[in-house]
């Protein structure tokens, strides 16, 4: 009897050990080589650690390209003021911001900020439920499809933005609680009554370096990616969205914005510049506000921004360098790189990607490494806005490419992530992750808390 009890003893703690030493038992053999990924961008890497790893041009650049992206970062970085002006004139009458660059500090991603009065990196579309003859969103009597917070002198915002939070906790398999917060924005003095049904999503700026690699991902690579009815069976569908180009007149796969809403650079940024700023350019030549009792500023000097500055501008966020992953050899990265991986956030985050060809010779036939699908996924009730975005559902939001996420704080000096920034920390973004990512949220959950760290480590190398 005492013999068997010893031989249970001894069984039981060397099954014991070996459970608890999966992640130091991962054989060096099964790890990822990730040598091949240092050239993040292709040949639009650059090896900076420094708040500027955001904001350098991409070194393979002409000397014709890079003097247009050195005119484009200076209009990037201009703040536009009230008409007439001398230069930078147009700014309003109602706005969200008064430049690029304070949507996109130093290239990179705005904080969820503690002031919604002020002026920051935040704004809210808004839209009716339906969709207008070419499938997008139907704009909301006398408030348009975003919410402009701002006005110039003597012009009242649309509305104040205000915030609640709701907030829980989750706790992990080794027993960490991780506190998440769930953003609800309000309208406080409102210029006029708010529709009742009105649908509203909360957006943060994000990072716009790399942007010309994903413009040039050929479609059919696109829609080779999809996998609409889960042929596979793992639960991750993924899908393309089709938006309408109102400047071709055409539907088109959308690449950009947070539901993949916008097909190009040219139209994302000559928005931003209608939209964020209400300055009127070649392609949307009529302020925001028109028509609004706020919104228009009776001039006759549109479009305030002529097509040479916005082509720079277009050029600049094409041309941005993507900054290098480190610590690629370090055995915890990989290991990282491998549970990354094995519980499947890999399949969204899809790590290689490449371009078709481009007069911009710099950008051609790239092979670069974003961490993204570029597709609509459901991501749950959680991070749900129930505002659909022509194709993109209210629980649907396009994988966002994780490089250069390592550097956020030390770019911009913060951690908040997701499209409205509600999450403090890498921890928290995906404990957010529900719907076709609730079976990788699970893993990352009873990950044992070494696995855990080596996952975040890999992360921050990106």
């Amino acid at each position: 009897m005492k013999n068997l009890v010893l031989f249970s003893l001894i069984a039981f703690c060397l099954l014991s050990c070996s459970n608890n030493d999966d992640y130091e038992t991962i054989p060096e053999e099964s790890l990822i080589d990730l040598s091949e990924r240092i050239m993040a961008g292709g040949e639009t890497t650059i090896f900076s650690t420094t708040s500027f790893a955001y904001s350098t041009p991409a070194p393979n650049l002409s000397n014709e390209y890079l003097a247009q992206h050195l005119r484009g970062d200076v209009e990037f970085e201009s703040i536009f003021v009230t008409a007439p002006a001398e230069i930078n004139s147009g700014l309003g009458p109602i706005f969200n911001n008064s430049s690029c660059i304070s949507c996109h500090p130093r290239d990179g991603r705005a904080s969820h900020p503690e002031n919604l009065i002020a002026r920051s990196g935040l704004l809210v579309r808004a839209s009716l439920p339906g969709t207008n003859p070419n499938g997008g969103t139907i704009p909301v009597p006398g408030f348009g499809t975003q919410i402009q917070n701002q006005a110039i002198f003597n012009f009242v915002a649309e509305a104040q933005y205000q915030m609640l939070y709701e907030e829980f906790t989750e706790t992990l398999a080794d027993g960490t609680e991780v506190n998440l917060r769930k953003p609800k924005i309000q309208f406080i003095n409102t210029y006029q009554a708010i529709p009742s049904d009105i649908l509203t999503s909360v957006r943060i700026g994000p990072p716009v370096f790399g942007l010309g690699l994903i413009e040039l991902i050929p479609e059919a690579n696109l829609i080779a990616a999809q996998d609409l009815n889960d042929s596979n069976n793992d639960g991750i569908k993924g899908k393309l969205n089709y938006v309408w180009n109102s400047h071709t007149s055409q539907t088109e796969v959308g690449r950009f914005g947070w539901k993949a809403n916008v097909s190009n650079l040219l139209i994302q940024c000559a928005g931003a510049y209608n939209d964020d700023m209400g300055i009127t350019n070649p392609i949307f030549q009529t302020e925001t506000g028109f028509g609004q009792s706020n919104g228009s500023d009776g001039l006759q000097d549109d479009p305030e921004l002529p097509i040479n500055r916005l082509e720079d501008v277009v050029l600049y966020t094409q041309t941005l360098a993507v900054p290098a992953p480190r610590n690629i050899t370090a055995t915890e990265v990989r290991k990282g790189a491998k549970i990354f991986e094995t519980i499947d956030c890999s399949k969204c985050h899809t790590p290689k990607q490449q371009t078709g060809y481009s007069p911009i010779k710099a950008l051609s036939y790239q092979t670069f490494y974003p961490y993204s699908d570029m597709l609509l996924h459901d991501m749950g009730e959680g991070l749900a806005d129930n505002r659909p975005d022509f194709l993109a559902n209210g629980r649907e939001w396009k994988t966002r490419p994780l490089w250069g996420i390592g550097l956020t704080f030390v770019v911009n000096n913060h951690t908040n992530f997701l499209h409205d920034g509600r999450a403090r920390n890498l921890t928290e973004a995906i404990m957010w992750h529900g719907g076709e990512a609730e079976n990788a949220k699970q893993k990352f959950k009873n990950l044992k808390t070494e696995e855990r760290n080596a996952l975040l480590s890999f992360l921050n190398s990106l």
